[in-house]
């Protein structure tokens, strides 16, 4: 089983190392960061296809993604999900925890839009259209044949299973997401993560951990506010549950706070998964 990790040293933000390395407690194989900066991506609550004004200076403009809000059937867990938190399934017994919902500090807008729902490979800094277009270049004409070859001409798909908090403890969580596994535990799918991660060769890098977020409290942007809330109840509702299985269908350049008329990231460039 196949599990992506990140450690992050925040002494040298100017500076991104990453490496391979086995984690010899869990016998899995990790990715490993060190140095970077957040991976947050706020759910969009604006017209599509405009620039969300941010209040602070943006490291990264760009990500490499594998798109997930393309599966119905995921959205509609995680809709699910959101309503069953927040009391909008009227049609279910409420949660007993929905009566102390401000005290856990969950507001609605900390879920991640279902048409957002994605896995984030490595963040970019592309600061304009020639750093652009040399991206396009590197993945559709550089290291496509690599990716394909990575995933031996074959499907390849993920499980997400459970709930996890990044960077702390269930009773002061800033991101809550459902792990990623590969299905079948092949490494196909982290042989070619690792080739993607070859643009950190030439442009300012971070790689994340690989996860779907599902609440993030900095999609609020409420300074007066914790930038932490109590998932505790929540991981006992939820802590277990299977989201499903599903097909990495592409790789895609994909640009922060922005957004196309279906609601996904703004696409730069993609590298289709043309496999048999």
């Amino acid at each position: 089983m196949l599990w992506f990790y990140c450690v992050y040293d925040r002494s040298d933000d100017n500076h991104v190392k990453t490496d391979l390395f086995k984690d010899s407690s869990k016998q899995n194989l990790s990715l490993g960061n060190h140095g970077g900066s957040s991976t947050d991506h706020p759910s969009p609550h604006v017209s599509k296809g405009k620039q969300i004004v941010q209040v602070y200076r943006e490291l990264y403009t760009h990500f490499i993604s594998f798109p997930l809000a393309i599966h119905p059937e995921l959205k509609e867990k995680v809709e699910t999900f959101r309503n069953s938190i927040l009391g909008d399934n009227k049609d279910k017994k409420p949660l007993k925890f929905q009566s102390s919902l401000d005290e856990m500090g969950i507001e609605n807008r900390m879920f991640i839009s279902p048409n957002c729902l994605h896995l984030t490979v490595v963040m970019l800094r592309l600061v304009n259209k020639e750093a652009v277009d040399a991206a396009q270049d590197i993945l559709k004409v550089d290291i496509s044949a690599s990716v394909i070859y990575a995933l031996d001409n074959r499907p390849v798909f993920i499980r997400l299973k459970g709930l996890n908090c990044m960077n702390g403890s269930l009773d002061k969580t800033r991101v809550l997401y459902a792990p990623v596994e590969e299905v079948g535990d092949e490494g196909r799918l982290l042989r070619a993560c690792r080739i993607l991660l070859s643009l950190r060769t030439y442009f300012f890098t971070h790689v994340p951990l690989l996860h779907v977020t599902l609440m993030n409290t900095t999609y609020r942007r409420d300074e007066r506010k914790s930038n932490t809330f109590d998932a505790r109840e929540i991981h006992k509702e939820f802590g277990g549950k299977d989201w499903g299985e599903y097909l990495i269908r592409e790789a895609q350049i994909s640009k922060r706070f922005w957004y196309d008329a279906d609601g996904y990231f703004h696409c730069c460039g993609s590298l289709p998964f043309h496999i048999k």
